[in-house]
């Protein structure tokens, strides 16, 4: 059927993601052949948008809930290729830059940075794609 043929090329990774009670209309992540795309992690606190703390907190945040969809796919930070992210404010570089390099100590993926507003009071969100063949080669 369908479903079968879908499973082939597509994989959901993980619960699904619930904002302040709310189901989101996204996945965690989506395996895709080789590749694992992580959907923008936001910073997170008690289920809810982390709204306080330093570029610094926010960013490890982020990056430990990486770590858990990560894992959920098999994958480790290691496997990361490609990661884009999303600062509030361009001072806030260095501190995310610090805590960021601490995550990917060698080979680490490459990456775009960009200066956004946000839909929330954040002040950090990271996407990744990571890439690790399946056992079956594919």
């Amino acid at each position: 059927g369908v479903k079968t043929v879908l499973k082939q090329f597509k994989e959901i990774i993980g619960e699904p993601l619930v904002i302040n009670g709310r189901q989101l209309s996204l996945s965690r992540a989506v395996r895709a052949g080789e590749l694992i795309f992580l959907t923008g992690q936001i910073p997170m606190q008690n289920g809810a948008p982390m709204t306080d703390g330093s570029i610094e907190d926010q960013t490890r945040a982020c990056l430990e809930a990486i770590g858990d969809t990560l894992r959920a796919a098999g994958c480790d930070y290691a496997d990361v290729v490609k990661s884009t992210i999303w600062l509030k404010s361009r001072e806030d570089f260095p501190g995310f830059n610090a805590v960021y390099g601490a995550y990917f100590p060698e080979g680490p993926p490459a990456r775009l940075t960009l200066v956004s507003e946000f839909l929330v009071d954040i002040r950090v969100e990271i996407e990744c794609i990571a890439y690790k063949p399946t056992e079956d080669g594919g």
